[in-house]
């Protein structure tokens, strides 16, 4: 008989925040920034959610006047200095902005505030760890947009898994093969990481919702020969559990130009009863999007084949409700803890920052002479 105890790994348990609900007392936010993303993504879920918003700030005050039009917000700044020293003290901050801005933002925020953050935790892990330090300074309750762990049929599917309804994971893999319209991010060019911390940063810390940190993290990311102004455009991850066999596999090619017949943006879990299958739409023919699906397989009932699974909503704006909501529903109370704090993502940074070591040292060099070093 034997002594080990029962497999119970952490998909089986997840945090109540990811439990799909609003706040019951809504904190107003305050908007620093007014970006795309907060256009296309922010401000939808706010309005969706009935989260009120109380300010928006941006050095492009008329481009933040234009939002505060269009969504009926009636206090509007031209700094972030500005919209804090007229804040009432029960707001949430949402700071969306690049990382290299993080620092002189936070700093300005009254000690003690709710604050949500842009991914990532800076560009490196170095850059999150003096986030950390500054938060921790600071007293702040501060939470990184990690939007993605929220998505709608990530939702459901961790539902499922949680459940036990695919039984044990022995396999999470992500794969996106698309044509991404970089022209539509024009802060990116230039930077020296791009793919792995601006986009997969999403990936890696979605499985870490699921499975905890990996025991390694090994990679390879790679430029488009003909786009020298922009970073590395494809790579692929491989996330090691050195106690699990499971495999971890994120693969991902932005340079996919060759039409929509072959194109790809999918999250599959493998398990010993079942599989789960979610298409992200969004990211086929960004930003309009192709459908999203959510498809459950069984062994116990095989020849139903892929069954639909219901949800509602998609990863743009349902899963920024998701992550604002967990924010305000830990400050009031409701939930006993904060998945997505800063304390948290700096994993994923920890993970990231991996990844590019791994890259760095270019692989295990092949060697016929088996000799050693």
């Amino acid at each position: 008989m034997s002594d080990s105890p029962p497999f119970d790994p952490p998909e089986f348990h997840p945090a109540e925040a990811y439990r799909p609900a609003l706040p019951e007392h809504p904190r107003p936010i305050v908007l620093v920034g007014a970006g795309g993303i907060v256009r296309d993504a922010h401000l939808p879920a706010y309005r969706k959610a009935d989260f009120p918003v109380w300010g928006i700030a941006d050095i492009d005050i008329a481009r933040a006047r234009t939002l505060a039009d269009e969504y009926g917000i009636d206090r509007v700044f031209g700094s972030a200095a500005e919209a804090i020293a007229a804040a009432p003290a029960e707001v949430v901050y949402d700071v969306a902005l690049m990382p290299e801005h993080f620092p002189a933002t936070l700093e300005q925020l009254p000690d003690g505030a709710a604050v949500l953050v842009q991914k990532p935790l800076g560009q490196t892990l170095a850059d999150g760890i003096a986030l950390r330090e500054l938060c921790a300074r600071k007293g702040l309750m501060a939470a990184v947009n990690t939007q993605l762990r929220f998505a709608p049929y990530v939702a459901a599917a961790r539902q499922l898994i949680a459940d036990g309804v695919i039984g044990e994971l022995y396999d999470l893999e992500i794969r996106v093969q698309t044509d991404t319209p970089w022209h539509m991010f024009p802060s990116v060019f230039g930077l020296p990481r791009l793919e792995i911390n601006m986009h997969s940063v999403h990936y890696i810390d979605l499985v870490r919702s699921f499975l905890g940190d990996p025991s390694s993290v090994s990679a390879v990311t790679v430029r488009h020969p003909e786009k020298p102004e922009i970073a590395n455009t494809r790579s692929t991850i491989l996330m090691r559990y050195r106690d699990r066999p499971i495999r971890v596999t994120i693969s991902v090619n932005h340079d996919h130009a060759f039409g929509s017949g072959y194109d790809e943006s999918f999250i599959k879990w493998e398990g010993t009863r079942g599989a789960i299958r979610a298409q992200m739409g969004l990211l086929l023919d960004y930003p309009t999007g192709g459908p999203d699906k959510l498809e459950l397989a069984l062994l116990a009932e095989r020849e139903r084949g892929w069954v639909p699974v219901p949800f509602e909503g998609s990863w743009f704006p349902d899963a920024f409700i998701g992550s604002m909501g967990a924010v305000q529903r830990f400050v009031e109370g409701s939930v006993p803890s904060l998945p997505t704090s800063v304390d948290d993502v700096l994993h994923t940074m920890a993970a990231v920052e991996a990844a590019y070591e791994s890259e760095a040292r270019e692989g295990v060099p092949i060697d016929i002479t088996g000799e050693t070093a």
